[in-house]
Order: C-alpha cells, then structure tokens, then sequence
C-alpha cells in the first residue's frame, strides 16, 4: 500500500474525479482499485465498501458546494444573492457533474448530520431573508429554491434544453427573475374556513 501511498482522502478524491469521468453511479471500489493498480482487498483499509465511498465522495461534493456558496453569498442580499446560490450550484454541476450526483446521494442520518447539507439550509435561508418570509412561507420558500436549482440543473445536465429556443442561459435568467418576483411578493396564506 505505501508504495503507491494510499489515503483515505486520497481515494475519496480520485473517487471524486472517476465520478465526474464516468458518473457517479460507476463509482465503486473495485473500479477505484483499478485506477490506483491495486487488488481491491488493499483498498479496505480505507474505505468499508463501495457505499461508504459513495457516501464519503457525497460529503466532499456537500462541502465544496457550501464553500462555494458561502463565498459566493458574501455581502449580497435580495436578487444579487439568489442568483449568486443559483449559479453555484449550476456552476459546480457543470464542472462536476459527478459530484453534483453525489452531493443528492441518499445519506444515513448519522452522515447527514455531520454533513455539509445543513449550511445549504443556512445559505437559503440567508438569501431569504433578504425577502422578509416568516414561517411557514420560508421554509416553503427554501423547498421551492432547492427544487428549482436541483430539478433545472438536472434537466440542463442531461440535454433536456438542448433542442429548443430559447437557449437555456436565457430561460435560466428569466427563470430567476420570476423566483425573485415571487419572492418578494409571496402569497398570503388561503383564510382558514
């Protein structure tokens, strides 16, 4: 195993990137053992099996995506910050589609508390504040934010805006000034009965 100098993160990352050549659904251990010229038994040391690789490569792609969008947030509110969250996310989809994959990876609850995934909750709820939603609208409204991202970026990635007009860059703006409408002007709840 030293001779080729085996770690943990050393394999999540060129898990990481095997996922981005070939999808994250390729991801194994034996595919990884492959790369590094190794038996799979050497691997076992680091990684329990394929699913634990899987879900260390989802908690790399979590971090990154909150790096980047905290960044990307800083000292912005309102629109300016919305569509700087939007194009995080379709950003980082487009460089590394595999690890987007791996960032909607079904994580056990344990995973998922010690995730990243709860600074993606902050981080909208933190564009949204720049709209003044009370509860429940906001939580409503982060719902709505992640769906949107996910579902339009999913689409795009896999050709669904490719053989019509307009392009997909424009329907992509147009798409977050509505969001934006909306948002700042929020429906009022139905009266109760």
């Amino acid at each position: 195993m030293a001779r080729v100098g085996l770690t943990t993160e050393r394999l999540v990352r060129a898990g990481a990137e095997l996922a981005d050549e070939l999808g994250f659904d390729q991801v194994s251990v034996s595919e990884l053992a492959r790369r590094f010229g190794v038996k799979v038994a050497s691997l076992y040391a680091h990684v329990k099996n394929s699913r634990d690789l899987k879900t260390r490569i989802a908690l790399l792609a979590l971090e990154e995506l909150a790096d980047r969008g905290a960044e990307a947030l800083a000292g912005r509110a309102g629109k300016d910050a919305l569509t700087a969250q939007a194009n995080v996310y379709r950003d980082y989809a487009r460089a590394h589609p595999g690890r987007y994959a791996a960032a909607q990876f079904p994580l056990d609850p344990q995973a998922a508390a010690a995730s990243a995934g709860g600074r993606h909750a902050q981080m909208t709820r933190a564009v949204l504040r720049g709209y003044d939603l009370d509860e429940p609208a906001q939580t409503h409204a982060v719902r709505l934010l992640g769906g949107f991202f996910h579902g339009y970026v999913s689409l795009e990635l896999a050709g669904g805006f490719s053989h019509s007009a307009p392009g997909s860059q424009e329907s992509w703006e147009e798409c977050l000034n509505a969001l934006d409408a909306l948002l700042r002007n929020w429906p009022a709840p139905d009266p109760a009965p």
